[in-house]
Order: structure tokens, then C-alpha cells, then sequence
């Protein structure tokens, strides 16, 4: 369980590709600090379970379903990654409740800088735009973001706002347009889905 609250920006240090699945090495100082072999860290907001430890990286793998449903397989050696360790029970949730397991992947389709903050807008799968309400949660490569505004027709798009410090402090500052990102909706949405007759 994370928070969405990213702790630091990390960065690919090896891919290996395994057939069906890549592994990934990632250079996280912080994240790595206290990181055991079964630990949980988000990579991009998925979820992945460190493997090994050593020095200021980690090695992870990804799975096929992780690679259809994120931008995971996109990565290159030396591109930023969001990084977040999992939630300590009794810790402030400076965010909402994220799982890590990513619905499917975004495009940015524009930025619009002010001089505090900037809008950005983001197309989402049909799938995963129905979950989406104004002033609700959505978590965007890992990063807990309130929506401003979601709109269905013509095709769904909705707009988050970055403040400076999201700007700087995750990969979202340096997302080019067109740029794919991995989008979780909230869960609570999901289950008042399922519950509904």
C-alpha cells in the first residue's frame, strides 16, 4: 500500500529482458536506505518487489501483465522513475490510499504553465475514465494528483494541476506531450462498481 507521495526521483540503471518479463535495476539512495529482499517500492506508481539490495540500487522484475499495463517497458537505461517506499502503518497519508497496481496508461496531450503551477491535460482509456470524478483522486506515474476536470466527449480526457514542488520533485515536471503515464483510479470507486446491482 503506498501513498502516492513520491520520496525521491531514481533512475534505470539496467534492463534485462527475460522473454516474458524485464529486470529492472534501479538507483534509489533513499528508497534503498532500509530496502530488504520481499520489500514493496513503487516504480512508477507499480508496485514491485525488490529482489536484491546493493549499495544505492535495487534490482526488481516485471511481469507481462505490469508490461501490457504500464509504461514500465517503455524505460531506457538512465531515464528518471518515481520512486516510493510502502506505507508504515500509523504514517501520515499525505496522499490516498494508492495500491500500485496500475489500470492502464495515459497520454499528456497538453501543459499550460502559470506562474505557480501548471495544468496538464490527460487522455485516458474509456476503461479507466469512468472511475475519474472532479475533485476526486487519481495517481499519475505514481503521484497522488487531484482532478480538476474530467471530461468524457469526444474522446475521455481530465486535467490535473502541479504545484512546484511536483514539478521538480517527480518525473512530471520533464513529461514531453504524448508522453505515456501509468494511471491508477481510486479503489473506492472500483468496489462501489462491483457492489452496485
Amino acid at each position: 500500500m503506498f501513498t502516492g507521495i513520491v520520496e525521491e526521483k531514481g533512475r534505470i540503471e539496467a534492463i534485462v529482458d527475460l522473454g516474458d518479463a524485464i529486470r529492472l535495476t534501479v538507483t534509489g539512495p533513499l528508497v534503498v536506505s532500509d530496502a530488504h529482499h520481499g520489500d514493496s517500492i513503487a516504480v512508477n506508481g507499480c508496485c514491485l518487489t525488490v529482489l536484491e539490495q546493493s549499495g544505492t540500487s535495487f534490482g526488481a522484475d516485471v511481469m507481462k501483465e505490469s508490461l501490457d499495463k504500464t509504461n514500465l517497458g517503455d524505460l531506457a537505461i538512465g531515464d528518471e522513475v518515481n520512486l516510493e517506499r510502502a506505507m508504515q502503518a500509523g504514517a501520515r497519508l499525505g496522499g490516498h490510499i494508492v495500491q500500485g497496481h496500475v489500470d492502464g496508461t495515459g497520454s499528456i496531450v497538453s501543459r499550460t504553465p502559470s506562474e505557480h503551477w501548471e495544468v496538464v491535460e490527460i487522455a485516458a482509456p474509456p476503461e479507466v475514465a469512468k472511475y475519474l470524478v472532479a475533485k476526486g483522486s487519481v495517481t499519475v506515474d505514481g503521484t497522488s494528483l487531484t482532478v480538476i476536470d474530467v471530461v468524457d466527449l469526444p474522446s475521455p480526457h481530465f486535467t490535473v494541476s502541479l504545484i512546484p514542488t511536483t514539478l521538480t520533485d517527480t518525473i512530471l515536471g520533464s513529461k514531453q506531450l504524448g508522453a505515456r503515464v501509468n494511471l491508477e483510479v481510486d479503489i473506492l470507486a472500483k468496489y462501489v462498481e462491483r457492489l452496485l446491482p
